[in-house]
């Protein structure tokens, strides 16, 4: 478990409150007054939910998820629900049409490949946290796998009005679309969610559900049968849906979501993702993605204020998430790479990490035998790799002191290029000037 469950202290339980809204992070709360007493007064059982859609958690699950361990941190004992049950049907909140349903065998699939991923974000191991308070990891088709469609409708649908259903925004916004419109099926997934909370509170006697804000219809649908039926009080936290200063959806890019499985998204391209934030949201997301204190992000402010060329506060993100997900040692390696393309030394990075660098700047092909012998003369090299427009250009560049053979600055005009300049026998870095790179690989 990475760095802030070696070195947190227990703390005050009133404490986590006032650190979210500091963080920006209560988009609404049912009883702000009320939960801020409740969590005073002990520790609480709260939960969040996930359906697993895919075979991975991505980079916008984090922030629920980052608030369990946040609440976990404080004394209080997090509850992460996989939606067995409720991913079958697809929670229409925020989609613009219904989602394809997967079957029981994708979903248990999906459901074993995250559990690692909650590992890494949360503490299963009562005897590792400091209030021996450890997570637990519950599916919800474990209770509804034996409640019949009739029982189901006698003892949890006549709970709920459909006019109390058809005013939540999640379910108005789909009904104003003739077009698409919603099913039934999505329409009763509020029913469901409701029912987990129930199940909760009875069972584990969970009093706080927390999700994005999106989800408050779901979360305060629980509330009221938590009252009707149990006659209990609960209650609803919501974290802001985020989006980038650009206005672009967060966790996306070119190529996609930002996934946290590395098979699918590269801990160095998970890094990079994050030292590329906009220079507008990078504060903001030090308080959403780090467990950085009030006093660190305020000095990583005013020094990104004062000197954004730095990139102080960039790497300070990059490296808390990507040690949080993938493990300081991956952390480290992702870092590495990323500083090679600011110039740094290529010495102990690994192929793996060497190939995703490749895969980032322009790269052209060259039989490899041209490297045998006395090699590929640098200026013809250069012309190749498209960096220099002619070998006359290319000569003026070298002169000048502005190229660079794998990060080190080549002053020869009539220096050749080897089979001991290739990394991993394949690839040779050229840079011109400080940020112009390109690859030329031995094939």
């Amino acid at each position: 478990m990475s760095a802030p469950w070696r070195v947190a202290k227990l703390r005050v339980f009133m404490n986590i409150f006032e650190d979210l809204q500091w963080r920006g992070l209560v988009a609404d709360c049912t009883d702000a007054a009320q939960l801020q007493a409740r969590l005073a007064a002990g520790p609480i059982t709260l939960y969040c939910g996930f359906d697993p859609s895919a075979d991975s958690l991505h980079a916008g699950n984090l922030v629920p998820l980052i608030a369990l361990r946040r609440f976990q941190l404080c004394g209080h004992r997090p509850i992460a629900v996989a939606g067995g049950a409720t991913g079958s049907i697809g929670d229409p909140s925020g989609k613009s049409a219904e989602r394809q349903l997967l079957t029981k065998d994708a979903l248990a699939a999906n459901i074993a490949n995250v559990k690692p991923q909650l590992a890494r974000l949360l503490e299963f191991d009562a005897a590792k946290t400091p209030a021996n308070n450890p997570a637990r990891l519950v599916d919800n088709a474990d209770w509804t796998a034996g409640v019949g469609h009739l029982d189901f409708l006698r003892d949890i649908g006549k709970h709920f009005s459909v006019n109390q259903m058809v005013a939540k925004e999640s379910v108005r916004a789909r009904m104003e679309d003739r077009e698409t419109g919603i099913s039934y099926t999505e329409f009763s997934y509020m029913l469901l969610q409701a029912f987990d909370y129930y199940v909760l509170c009875r069972d584990l006697g969970c009093e706080l559900q927390i999700g994005g804000s999106d989800q408050w219809g779901n979360i305060t649908a629980g509330i009221d049968l938590i009252r009707k039926k149990l006659g209990r009080h609960a209650f609803a936290l919501t974290l802001p849906l985020l989006t980038n200063a650009d206005g672009t959806k967060f966790g996306k890019t070119e190529a996609g979501a930002v996934w946290l499985d590395p098979r699918r998204t590269s801990v160095y391209r998970f890094y990079q993702f994050w030292i590329r934030t906009d220079d507008r949201d990078v504060v903001r997301y030090l308080k959403f993605f780090t467990f950085l204190g009030h006093h660190d992000v305020d000095a990583l402010e005013r020094e990104h204020t004062g000197n954004p060329g730095a990139r102080a506060a960039h790497t300070a993100l990059a490296k808390a998430v990507t040690d949080l997900v993938h493990g300081e040692d991956a952390a480290r390696e992702a870092q590495r790479a990323s500083e090679i393309l600011f110039g740094g030394g290529l010495e102990g990075i690994s192929e793996a990490t060497f190939a995703e660098i490749v895969g980032e700047v322009p790269s052209k092909s060259l039989d490899a035998a041209r490297f045998d012998g006395a090699g590929v003369p640098l200026i013809e090299l250069l012309q190749h790799a498209g960096l220099c427009t002619s070998k006359g250009q290319a000569r003026k560049d070298i002169e000048g002191g502005g190229i660079y053979v794998n990060n080190v600055r080549q002053p020869d005009a009539h220096a050749t290029v080897t089979r001991s300049s290739l990394n991993f026998g394949k690839h040779v870095l050229l840079r011109k000037g400080k940020r112009n790179y390109a690859a030329v690989t031995a094939v």
